[in-house]
């Protein structure tokens, strides 16, 4: 599959990936002022992250950069990914992370993942080429490239490759890990975070503090996560970055109500 490299991050450090405009483009998402800055941000030093749909960890080292002595117990299904992924945080975390192999969802098994290797931030449980294609162009055009050109750019960028992945719920990460509290539960893995969410059990639930996701609204699920999360104690925030606008995805912040 996909071979790894170093990539230098703009305002960053050198990472390992399987592809590099698409790191810089996500790590471009953890830099002021997006939710996952606001989210790392709210962080202290020995706080717990849990990150699902960790890609290569951009979010864990950002975290771990942005607050040090943060423990990460990292998700990621796809192996070339989860490969850069223990690379990473083995550089840049704090001892004591976790990188784990598995998809994350509502109850444990073998599911279909797809692995997009010109675009593998867009990998996923219920991967829909054509609807990403949309987004990306979308995303494009809100960033001033000519029509023309972001057609050109979005030509073959989701073709994937299917993968049969182990997954696993939020809560038996937990315990396999005997995690005390979570302190940020980021969930990034594109139209499976209701999922995701659900597999959070309800004795579990009292140890998060806090939750960023990126939510596609389809089908209901923006409102479908904010009632879950304010159903648990949550005060739920949406916003949607300028340059995603008119397109189905939002940032889902929830901290636990004091």
């Amino acid at each position: 599959m996909s071979t790894s490299s170093r990539q230098q991050l703009p305002d960053g450090p050198a990472v390992w990936c399987t592809n590099g405009p698409a790191a810089v483009a996500m790590w471009r998402e953890m830099l002021p002022p997006g939710a996952y800055h606001r989210a790392a941000g709210r962080l202290r030093p020995g706080d717990t992250v849990v990150d699902i749909g960790a890609n290569i960890g951009l979010m864990s080292v950002y975290c771990a950069r942005t607050r040090p002595g943060v423990r990460v117990l990292a998700a990621e299904p796809a192996p070339a990914l989860h490969a850069c992924l223990e690379r990473n945080l083995a550089e840049h975390a704090a001892p004591g992370w976790h990188a784990a192999c598995v998809a994350v969802a509502d109850r444990p098994g073998l599911l279909k993942f797809t692995y997009y290797p010109e675009a593998p931030g867009n990998s996923g449980l219920h991967a829909d080429p054509d609807a990403d294609d949309e987004i990306t162009l979308t995303f494009l055009r809100n960033s001033g490239v000519d029509p023309e050109d972001a057609a050109e750019l979005v030509e073959g960028l989701h073709e994937g490759v299917d993968l049969t992945v182990p997954a696993v719920t939020v809560s038996e990460l937990l315990r396999r890990h005997a995690v005390e509290r979570v302190d940020l539960l980021k969930v990034d893995v594109e139209r499976a975070e209701l999922e995701v969410l659900r597999g959070v059990e309800e004795e579990h639930w009292p140890l998060v503090g806090a939750v960023v996701a990126e939510v596609h609204d389809e089908d209901g699920r923006l409102a479908a996560v904010r009632d879950l999360l304010t159903a648990r104690g949550f005060t739920v925030d949406v916003r949607q970055d300028p340059l995603l606008a008119d397109t189905v995805l939002y940032d889902v912040e929830a901290l636990r109500a004091v």
